[in-house]
């Protein structure tokens, strides 16, 4: 079975979600938080395995390796994704305070300690700058993770039946 198709299909989705994000930023000027710029992050680690993927075009056990790196980087978005949307339905006296920006908190923290502090989110994450049919972009990104997610998982364990097998 030739999974070039199925890592080009996950790739060109990462890459148009990754696409409308910054189009969102940079023709209708939505600044993205913290945290929608860690799930470009997650984003642009699916695209990476599945353009990977799409070169190598794997065997039935990379396929299933390349299935979970893919599926892994879209539970992380997902989580990321829905820590987003909890944070913007908090009652606004629950709202964490507005931190320092990404630039300072990378100036003055290690690595680690900055993750931590933009996972915990701000005022800035729970404040809804758009929304596509009464839905917020990070509901709608959570839903697009998960979509990859269960792709992934229907290719790790796609990958190891045999060619005309019967479910």
């Amino acid at each position: 079975m030739n999974s070039r198709p199925y890592f080009l299909v996950g790739l060109l989705a990462s890459a148009g979600a990754l696409a409308f994000a910054y189009y969102l930023e940079y023709i209708y000027g939505l600044e993205p938080c913290p945290l929608c710029i860690l799930q470009r992050v997650a984003m642009f680690a699916v695209a990476l395995v599945c353009a990977v993927g799409f070169l190598h075009g794997p065997h039935a056990l990379g396929r299933r390796i390349y299935a979970t790196l893919g599926g892994l980087a879209a539970l992380a978005g997902a989580g990321i994704a829905a820590r987003h949307v909890w944070l913007m339905h908090l009652p606004p006296e629950q709202v964490p305070a507005c931190g320092p920006g990404l630039d300072y908190l990378r100036q003055i923290l290690p690595w680690q300690e900055v993750l931590l502090t933009i996972l915990r989110g701000d005022a800035s994450c729970a404040t809804v700058e758009g929304s596509f049919l009464g839905i917020s972009l990070p509901a709608w990104t959570l839903l697009y993770f998960l979509i990859l997610l269960c792709a992934a998982l229907i290719g790790m364990f796609a990958a190891g039946r045999p060619q005309g097998a019967d479910a």
